[in-house]
């Protein structure tokens, strides 16, 4: 499943007035216990054609349920991590139903990969972006079969034809007479109908909500305190554990003293795992004070020495190495072999944290005959197994209760903090709740990958690219995330991006997986592949338009003929920007591009770099073409939150080691941008009538070479090296 291979699949027109439900979606419609409708939506992914026509083979994705006083309910894959999923998935089902959006609430599917997968990731997931894009048809047919079924319902009752009657913000209305019935008198009856072969879609200048900036349905709970968050999980007996884990990279415990913990009022039990300890007690303060009362004595294994120097190093070595090809057009070696002029360059990104508002937590109850877990993530299957395994159950007797997620950015599409609570909980007979500290959190978080890569390019008489070549060096998050697409030794995701949106006639892209040493573990961050990729190819782009005196923004568009959209989004960013007018000394304006995830994406950064090198970042303009709007609002918060992400990645984050062990630790060595240092941020949203893109990572991804190219204007020093570094800016 690896999150670039998503990208050209979200399939179906955006504008289509009809959908054929037999090839696009599948849908099943049956009555409610206690009464009701249910419309089960099961995306083309999960089954074929011919099997989704067989009544046995039915597993729907989604329910849409409709009760007998009107209530609609939309119990969905997805979790909610502040990206807005809760509201824009049921604005598709709620423009079609004709409710008004209030009328729908959400609840969260439990675990099941064959009833509720993810269809652009193969099973139940949510991240790369692609919680509209899975469900932007499948919802909305849903939503129209329903109301179809309900009309259809209303006017047998009335003994007119369906074609005399509308749906209206939750009731049928006859038209001719202007009798009115309510959706919940009519689910009944329209539950033994069958499902049509077609619904009409609504056109797009029919929409009435979609498009709109409606309020978060998951807002209020979040104000008010009531939303459930797995660090607010209460189970009748629990205790509170407080975890350390080794600071070596693949140490294991050696031995620990815990008198002294275990004389600390409130203090149960000291849990040994094989390379943590947890402190379990009656309320958190009694678990960290036990906690840092432990005599722990490590033992520190081979890594015992090992620095990010030396990990650099490797990854130098391995860029000499054989390397295995991604994707090659034409002739890059005869090409470069006749260019005017050839330009090389080597670009380095950190290991970097995910740094979630709520640190990893997980709340298990394990006993002999099952197992109950709470917990926010983004893979909820896979939690279930990790707990399964853990407890050494079988997979049935393990159930897990999903939260709201306090943030994850791809962090909780790992489940390893989720083994070590079911683990330490294993060893007690109550119900534990784990809770990493930030310190925790920031030692032993899954780490976006560090990258060494080269790149070349062959220039023409005229400055612009004949050939170009991206060698990607790091470490694979697919071979252990997802072996099953580390097909050949390459990383998919790791080179997703390598070319930018460019195309050039001679190109080449090649991978050398080089992994950290055993302990430290890479996984996907926001962003996933794009992020560090972006960084290299715009810095890179800037530096081919500088050595050819080539205005940034000129000579994207010269490498953009047959690109149009993203071409609009340069040009309207640009033109919002301002860029040309004139700067005062020590400001400049960089530019980058970046397609992803569906969505078309340029940005401006507007930088002031002081004498000292100290970096302010002023402005960001921020065009995006994303397809066809769903919640502006949520698109521009969402462009918001990615550009802030990305800017503290590129200002600060780096996750750095020494003698073994993670030298951040807490946000004093992991800095957050803060609130006075957040620039203007202005989004530019382009209408278009595509499918929708994704929203949630674009942001992110284009943000770093934006600023280290405005830091080129304003200095004429070049950067190839996250974080920002002061020091190599200093004009003294």
């Amino acid at each position: 499943m690896p999150f670039n291979r998503l990208a050209a699949s979200a399939g179906g027109s955006a504008g289509s007035s009809e959908n054929n439900v037999s090839r696009r979606t599948f849908l099943r419609a049956s009555a409610a216990i206690g009464g009701g409708l249910i419309i089960g939506v099961t995306l083309p992914r999960a089954v074929g054609e011919a099997e989704a026509a067989d009544a046995g083979a039915f597993t729907p994705d989604a329910f849409i349920r409709i009760d007998r006083i009107g209530q609609v309910t939309l119990i969905v894959p997805q979790v909610e991590m502040g990206q807005g999923t809760y509201t824009s998935l049921p604005m598709l089902v709620a423009e079609e139903l004709e409710v008004e959006l209030a009328q729908l609430r959400v609840e969260h599917a439990p675990p099941d990969d064959k009833l509720y997968g993810n269809s652009l990731i193969g099973f139940q997931a949510t991240g790369g972006s692609t919680s509209v894009r899975a469900f932007w048809e499948p919802l909305r047919t849903a939503g129209a079969a329903a109301r179809s079924m309900l009309i259809v319902a209303a006017a047998e009752g009335w003994q007119a034809s369906a074609s005399s009657c509308r749906a209206e913000a939750g009731e049928v209305v006859h038209m001719p007479s202007g009798r009115r019935v309510a959706y919940g008198a009519l689910v009944d009856r329209a539950a033994k109908l069958p499902v049509p072969d077609k619904v009409a879609l609504k056109d797009p200048k029919d929409f009435k909500l979609i498009g709109t900036a409606a309020k978060r349905l998951d807002a209020p709970a979040k104000v008010n305190g009531s939303a459930q968050y797995g660090i607010d999980v209460k189970v009748p007996g629990m205790k509170i554990a407080a975890v350390a884990a080794s600071p070596i990279i693949g140490g294991k415990l050696a031995r620990v003293d815990e008198s002294a913990a275990r004389a600390v009022r409130g203090v149960r039990e000291v849990v040994r795992l094989d390379d943590a300890v947890a402190v379990i007690a009656d309320h958190m303060w009694a678990a960290k004070k036990g906690l840092a009362a432990l005599d722990i004595h490590w033992d520190e294994g081979e890594n015992a020495e090992v620095s990010t120097a030396d990990i650099v190093r490797k990854l130098q070595d391995a860029a000499n190495r054989p390397a295995v090809v991604a994707k090659k057009e034409g002739d890059v070696a005869k090409a470069m072999a006749g260019a005017a002029r050839i330009l090389e360059a080597t670009y380095e990104a950190p290991f970097l944290a995910h740094a979630t508002m709520e640190p990893m937590n997980c709340t298990a109850h394990v006993r002999k005959d099952g197992c109950d877990v709470w917990v926010g993530t983004q893979v909820i299957t896979r939690a279930r197994a990790a707990a399964a395994a853990a407890a050494g159950l079988p997979l049935e007797k393990v159930q897990v209760h999903n939260c709201l997620l306090g943030g994850g950015f791809g962090r909780r599409l790992d489940v390893d903090y989720v083994t070590q609570a079911v683990l330490i909980a294993r060893q007690v007979d109550f119900p534990v709740k784990v809770i990493w500290s930030r310190e925790e959190d920031l030692q032993h978080d899954v780490y976006r990958p560090y990258y060494y890569d080269r790149l070349a390019a062959g220039l023409d008489e005229k400055g612009l690219p004949i050939a170009w070549s991206h060698r990607v060096v790091g470490s694979s998050v697919e071979a252990r995330w997802s072996p099953e697409t580390f097909a050949n030794g390459l990383d998919s995701d790791a080179v997703e991006g390598a070319a930018g949106p460019y195309a050039f006639p001679n190109l080449l892209i090649d991978y050398v997986r080089e992994e950290p040493p055993p302990g430290l573990t890479t996984g996907w961050w926001r962003g996933v592949g794009m992020t560090h990729n972006a960084f290299m190819v715009e810095g890179f782009i800037d530096e081919l338009a500088a050595a050819t005196r080539s205005d940034p923004v000129a000579y994207r568009r010269a490498l953009l003929d047959g690109n149009p959209r993203m071409k609009a989004a340069l040009d309207l960013a640009a033109a919002k920007a301002g860029w040309g007018q004139p700067l005062p000394p020590g400001i400049g304006r960089g530019v980058s591009v970046m397609f992803g995830f569906e969505t078309y994406i340029a940005q401006v950064a507007e930088v002031a770099v002081a004498g000292d090198g100290q970096v302010r970042v002023q402005r960001i303009v921020c065009a995006v073409d994303c397809g066809r709007t769903v919640n502006p609002d949520t698109i521009k918060a969402q462009m918001e939150g990615g550009v802030i992400f990305g800017l503290t990645a590129a200002l600060y984050g780096e996750i750095t080691l020494d003698r073994g062990r993670v030298v951040q630790r807490n946000f004093d060595a992991y800095q957050m941008m803060r609130i006075d240092e957040t620039p203007v941020i202005d989004v530019h949203i382009i209408e278009s009538d595509a499918a929708p893109g994704g929203i949630g990572e674009p942001g992110t991804s284009a943000i770093a070479p934006a600023v280290v190219n405005a830091i080129f204007a304003a200095t004429g020093k070049r950067l190839r090296r996250l974080p920002i570094r002061p020091a190599e800016l200093r004009s003294t």
